[in-house]
């Protein structure tokens, strides 16, 4: 797969790097993984397999394919996560569903109507190579291969499974304000009690200073009770800090492993792929998973 234009921003992802944070590396991984599982499916892949994370659209590609027994082999990708226009050498393909491209097909991605971040799956996965087990981008400590640039080749693995032989996959486009469950975070008690209920009651709205390690949150700031500092401990995808600003600072995939604010409250992890969703001006708001004092 050549890369003729990577758009704002693409990144090859797969399921990420667990267990690093030793080493001061977060996850990482795909943001919104539960779209890259489906276009591996899509196209007889492992759920896990690396494949590549447009944000913002502008994507495009040019497949080289092999000849085998003096015929040029067709290479199957698929599309999920935001929705936005395809089209393979100017005419519209599937979403949600296998494209067959045959050597020197230029498959292009328009902007997303909705979400932000769209997922392509090659069959046979992408074989860049690993980095300490995973092939995924980490743009916070520079693990992983780089970010896609024009010119970059990338090497398609081999089959591991029969096509599923599906034509097209349900799909919801992420919603245009987004709802996330919330747990209480480990430092909420350094909030005040209208703080807490600010958090759940107010609309918040990602910034355009957000990106892979977290979205900036613009809203009512939430007031401390307690002013002393916090020594530096983990952090969570997920977490919400709040630095002396008071606006949260929701952490994704590419998160530092430490922090030294006070996490208010952590998204519950079955969002985290809504919040990957989230692009720079949406609304969201937070919902308690499960009923506490703060909602007295």
């Amino acid at each position: 797969m050549e890369i003729l234009a990577p758009g704002p921003l693409a990144t090859v992802q797969d399921f990420g790097r667990p267990g690093w944070s030793r080493l001061g590396l977060s996850s990482s991984g795909a943001a919104d993984f539960r779209s890259l599982a489906l276009a591996n499916r899509l196209v007889g892949n492992t759920e896990d397999a690396a494949g590549i994370e447009a944000t913002w659209g502008g994507l495009r590609i040019r497949a080289h394919c092999r000849r085998v027994d003096g015929r040029t082999s067709i290479v199957y990708v698929s599309l999920t996560g935001a929705p936005c226009p395809i089209d393979v050498n100017g005419r519209p393909a599937a979403w949600c569903g296998p494209i067959a491209l045959r050597d020197g097909d230029v498959l292009t991605l328009g902007a997303p109507t909705s979400g932000l971040r769209t997922y392509l799956a090659v069959r046979g996965g992408l074989a860049v190579p690993p980095v300490l087990g995973s092939r995924s981008t980490d743009l916070l400590s520079g693990t992983g291969p780089a970010p896609l640039a024009a010119g970059d080749r990338l090497a398609v693995g081999q089959p591991v499974a029969p096509m599923p032989g599906v034509d097209l996959a349900p799909c919801t486009a992420p919603p245009e304000q987004f709802l996330l469950r919330v747990w209480p975070g480990p430092r909420s008690d350094w909030f005040t009690q209208a703080s807490l209920r600010e958090l759940l009651t107010a609309s918040w709205q990602a910034t355009s200073r957000s990106n892979r390690v977290g979205l900036r949150l613009s809203g009512p700031p939430l007031t401390r009770c307690r002013e002393e500092e916090l020594p530096a401990e983990g952090m969570v995808s997920g977490a919400l800090q709040v630095p002396p600003s008071g606006q949260p600072v929701l952490f994704l995939t590419d998160h530092p492993v430490t922090g030294g604010y006070p996490v208010v409250a952590v998204v519950h992890g079955d969002d985290l792929p809504l919040a990957g969703q989230i692009p720079p001006g949406a609304s969201i708001r937070f919902r308690l998973h499960q009923a506490t004092a703060w909602e007295s």
